[in-house]
């Protein structure tokens, strides 16, 4: 390996945006025990990077309404530069991560980290993150909620969007 690369540090940062209630009411709602809602976002470069109603944004890390994580999962390091890295979010940014193309349920920002954690690391982000929305359709409740749940749009407030997908 060449000792010249540089290596940037990637992280995961873990937001629970029930903010603790889905574990004490998962277990009476859905009939099993579930520990957060959660949000993800990666942060490399500097910068935290997230997907939502917006399309892909990115703050400083902890910079969004949701404030610090809640977690932080080191991924690793990478050797992709942040020049081809922006340039790797613009292009899904117009394509697969348009704002138009989030769905709660199958399309939303742990799918998003998760892409983008093993571009940067060859890593994914942890399943029981990805595990989650069939965790929760798995249930009769979550059958019912559906119909509503699919109309919601998470957008942590307090980003800057990278590309909300504006050029459909």
């Amino acid at each position: 390996m060449d000792k010249n690369t540089t290596r940037y540090n990637v992280q995961l940062y873990i937001y629970d945006l029930s903010r603790g209630m889905a574990r004490s009411l998962s277990p009476i709602m859905l009939g099993k025990q579930l520990d957060g809602i959660w949000h993800t976002a990666i942060v490399a470069y500097g910068d935290e990077f997230f997907f939502g109603g917006e399309g892909i944004s990115s703050c400083s890390p902890g910079g969004t309404m949701l404030g610090p994580p809640d977690t932080v999962v080191e991924l690793g390091e990478t050797e992709v530069s942040e020049e081809i890295f922006m340039d790797y979010l613009s292009s899904l940014g117009e394509s697969t991560y348009r704002r138009d193309r989030y769905r709660l349920f199958e399309h939303n920002c742990n799918t998003f980290t998760n892409e983008v954690a093993q571009f940067l690391t060859g890593r994914p982000i942890p399943s029981y993150i990805t595990d989650l929305p069939s965790e929760v359709l798995s249930t009769p409740f979550g059958q019912i909620l559906r119909p509503i749940l699919d109309s919601i749009h998470i957008a942590p407030p307090g980003g800057n969007v990278i590309n909300g997908g504006r050029n459909i």
